[in-house]
């Protein structure tokens, strides 16, 4: 009678489970699994163009290798990274500094809130585009700003058109719009700190600085180790912003490995081109390799939560 019961409660859960398990197979667990094997085809000269997914030709892990020689890949992987130092501390520092300020009981911070947290909503493309007005060296608003200080070091070309001012322009639009979403995570996290500690701690004599050193950050790490490896990811397949801003991953002015390289051109991009170019189970081999750094990183990631808890 008891087994009876457990088997009717074990399938009912299945049941349930059904049509998820359903969603998760065809939309997640098989495209993972089809990349793969595309990562070890490519599309040659005999390759029928339209049938192109089931006529390539099996070269095994041969777009592994090429990929490791390829100095567009690499400098992909250079530039991504300096784009997560861009992006990643700034997001966190301001997330956490509006959720301090906003937890306070001023007038209207309800409002303050939602204005904050609004350019999280904006799509990425519209993001970009009103950023690429905003930095046009014709008509856009920081350049007029720029002209009354008396500043022309931008008046020609542009920031975005400047190898060395484009990907952080492009960082400082994305940390405006991100940080709303780190404010609101940091401030749940405050919210839920008992009064009782900060009590504690002016009773030993903790001023401002000292609580927010040693009391809001300590407990508010899990969110900060969450946002790195959220904004690790983000940068990894980084291409509306870059695709908005700059169309082509350019400036193209920097010299690396003897090629001419894209000053903008993340690995998120890089993909994009390849996927565009046709080049498939290249753009599949390149997701693997991404994949494998998000996965390193996500390890290192629980592993540190783990430790601090």
């Amino acid at each position: 009678m008891i087994e009876n019961r457990k088997l009717r409660a074990t399938v009912t859960s299945y049941l349930f489970l059904a049509p998820f398990l359903l969603v998760f197979l065809l939309f997640l667990a098989w495209p993972v699994i089809y990349s793969f094997y595309l990562s070890l085809h490519k599309v040659c000269w005999s390759t029928d163009l339209y049938n192109v997914f089931s006529d390539m030709k099996l070269v095994w892990f041969q777009n592994y290798k090429q990929l490791f020689k390829d100095s567009h890949f690499w400098w992909s992987l250079i530039v991504t990274a300096y784009y997560a130092l861009l992006t990643i501390p700034a997001t966190i520092f301001l997330g956490l500094m509006l959720a301090i300020l906003l937890n306070n009981k001023l007038p209207g911070v309800s409002l303050f809130r939602s204005a904050y947290f609004l350019p999280n909503v904006l799509d990425i493309l519209v993001v970009g585009i009103i950023w690429t007005f905003i930095y046009s060296p014709h008509y856009g608003i920081l350049q007029k700003i720029f002209n009354l200080l008396g500043i022309q070091t931008f008046a020609r070309e542009g920031i975005l058109a400047n190898p060395r001012t484009a990907l952080p322009g492009i960082a400082i639009a994305m940390v405006l719009r991100g940080a709303g979403f780190g404010m609101i995570l940091f401030l749940a996290s405050i919210q839920n700190i008992p009064k009782s500690v900060y009590e504690a701690a002016e009773i030993d004599g903790a001023g401002p600085w000292q609580k927010l050193l040693y009391v809001t950050i300590p407990l508010v790490k899990p969110i900060i180790l969450f946002l790195v490896v959220m904004g690790t990811i983000a940068s990894l397949n980084a291409f509306t912003e870059i695709y908005a801003m700059t169309q082509d991953g350019g400036p193209f002015a920097v010299h690396f490995m003897g090629e001419i390289q894209g000053a903008t051109k993340l690995s998120g991009y890089y993909l994009f081109e390849k996927w565009s170019q046709m080049k498939y189970g290249y753009a599949a081999a390149i997701s693997y390799v991404l994949l494998a750094i998000t996965l390193v990183i996500s390890i290192v990631n629980a592993r540190l939560l783990r430790r601090k808890q």
